[in-house]
């Protein structure tokens, strides 16, 4: 069951980059800022091999998040007990200081999309994540943290704004939160939304980490701006600045630099993760 008090140290506050294997000899090697790892908790389901020892090796010199992307949290259906079981082994067998997942469902009877998808922000969805949360935190006996999604459309049936949602579901589980500064940007963006005040309403206090990505650019039939979730370049300067104002609001927290498609080498996602402890740093020196 879920303990609190027995919860891990959690992640320093200090700059992480998602970890790719082509970079496993440079990071141990030239780890510049680095001072955490994060990985994605479905690519280390396996029972051993390389990507474990390599794993097991790099936990010995960072902290370690991880990270997962198939819970289909917000699924109208039960969540897949094997998926669980096996996360727990994850975290049993590598103890990583942060567990975190998405505010996203991606399932549908059967089937597995390959996708994050958005939910409608009702009392009937609060109590359905909501049970879905302790049910994660009971199974693997530790808080997880809850990622915001980039959004494309806004539901008419929502009777919640995002924030006040993941607010009410930090008061009814004890989960944490995982804010996304660049899925904030996206959804402002796409919603025609300010961003400043998406940061103003989140309940910061409840944020175990912060990330920082990359996006493209499209337009929709209209010609406005659209921006996908990518997580495939590097991080524009709008979401750099977003990033600082929200350090300033929340104090220093552990910021991660994510890069999953078109991984660029060790040196570009090195400097990535500079300029991010560049930004973290008045925070930490407060």
């Amino acid at each position: 069951m879920y303990d609190q008090s027995s919860q891990p140290d959690g992640l320093p506050h200090g700059v992480g980059v998602g970890y790719k294997p082509q970079h496993f000899t440079d990071l141990r090697e030239a780890p510049g800022p680095v001072e955490w790892i994060e990985v994605h908790a479905e690519n280390y389901m396996g029972d051993g091999g390389r990507p474990h020892a390599q794993l097991r090796a790099l936990s010995e010199q960072f902290a370690l998040s991880v990270h997962g992307v198939g819970l289909s949290i917000g699924g109208d259906q039960p969540l897949d007990t094997d998926h669980l079981a096996r996360l727990r082994t994850i975290m049993d067998r590598f103890s990583p200081a942060s567990f975190s997942e998405h505010l996203a469902w991606s399932t549908h009877g059967a089937e597995f999309l390959n996708d994050l998808l958005p939910l409608p922000y009702t009392q009937a969805t609060l109590d359905r994540v909501a049970a879905h949360i302790a049910q994660v935190q009971d199974t693997l006996g530790r808080q997880m943290l809850l990622e915001n999604p980039s959004s494309y459309l806004a539901f008419a049936e929502s009777t919640f704004t995002e924030t006040d949602f993941l607010a009410a579901l930090v008061e009814k589980t004890g989960c944490g939160l995982l804010l996304d500064v660049n899925n904030v940007f996206i959804s402002a963006t796409n919603l025609k939304l300010s961003p400043q005040a998406y940061i103003d309403a989140y309940p910061l206090d409840a944020v175990g980490e912060i990330h920082v990505g990359g996006h493209d650019e499209d337009h929709d039939d209209h010609g406005a701006p659209l921006l996908i979730d990518s997580h495939g370049a590097a991080v524009v300067d709008p979401v750099w600045a977003l990033l600082d104002y929200t350090l300033v609001r929340s104090g220093p927290k552990p910021v991660l630099v994510e890069w999953d498609t078109d991984v660029p080498d060790w040196t570009t996602l090195r400097d990535e993760a500079a300029r991010a402890a560049t930004a973290l740093a008045p925070a930490l020196a407060i």
